[in-house]
């Protein structure tokens, strides 16, 4: 089985749909996806994520599985650099969040007081229950860390959705702590990210990353890759996203 993760397209956060830019970007997606026959498709129920998964759904004809739980990863915390305000879970200056080590374990992450306070802990399970019934639907059921293939397939499977959960639901996928992904990886808008299946003895499968925030068909297109998720690579750059 193979999972595609799909960001949604350059957004307009406060309206909730995407910017001109991102219509582009989600009309440039919709041509390279309809050559990727797929099986299922889910769509979080947010409209950046919708209007992104749109172009590409009236070009095949396919509807989709709307999931409330595809949203993005919501919790917000007090950051230890501002209490002034809540900020996103995964928004850390990284010389604050890599001191502490439980941040790296999958079994301690979330027994930091900030995120116990911000209620992550009790979201992240939610949601990652919920990915577990899919993909234990789609054939697949988790046993510890692993996962029995009670129905092999391959089948091709779409979920239009947003970073933070996408991180999320790879961090199930691989036993990594979110906070790991969530502050080391970015996936730009529109991006493409490729997991498989590998069953390797009979019965028994694990999943494997093919291909990580692919963006080569805005490349093909001639379309700006979007800087949404990053910050200033260098602190001077004046035109690229600061705090």
């Amino acid at each position: 089985m193979k999972l595609v993760f799909i960001r949604h397209a350059d957004p307009d956060y406060v309206n909730d749909t995407l910017t001109p830019k991102g219509r582009r970007e989600a009309e440039i997606l919709s041509e390279r996806l309809i050559l990727m026959p797929a099986d299922k498709v889910y769509v979080s129920h947010l409209g950046r994520a919708l209007d992104t998964a749109r172009p590409y759904l009236e070009k095949c004809g396919k509807e989709p599985v709307i999931l409330d739980w595809l949203e993005e990863f919501p919790c917000r915390i007090d950051r230890p650099d501002d209490e002034t305000k809540k900020h996103i879970v995964w928004d850390w200056l990284p010389q604050d969040w890599t001191r502490e080590d439980r941040f790296y374990d999958i079994s301690e992450w979330t027994e930091n007081d900030r995120l116990r306070a911000g209620g992550v802990r009790e979201k992240y399970e939610e949601v990652t229950a919920k990915f577990d019934e899919l993909i234990a639907g789609l054939g697949y059921v988790r046993d510890g860390n692993i996962y029995t293939a009670k129905y092999p397939n391959m089948d091709t499977v779409l979920f239009f959705c947003h970073f933070g959960v996408e991180m999320v639901m790879l961090s199930r996928l691989f036993n990594i702590s979110p906070m790991i992904l969530w502050h080391s990886m970015c996936a730009a808008p529109t991006s493409l990210t490729t997991v498989v299946t590998e069953e390797r003895r009979k019965g028994t499968a694990s999943f494997r990353m093919l291909g990580f925030g692919d963006v080569s068909h805005l490349v093909e297109a001639d379309e700006e890759i979007s800087f949404q998720a990053r910050f200033c690579e260098m602190y001077d750059n004046l035109d690229e996203r600061h705090d």
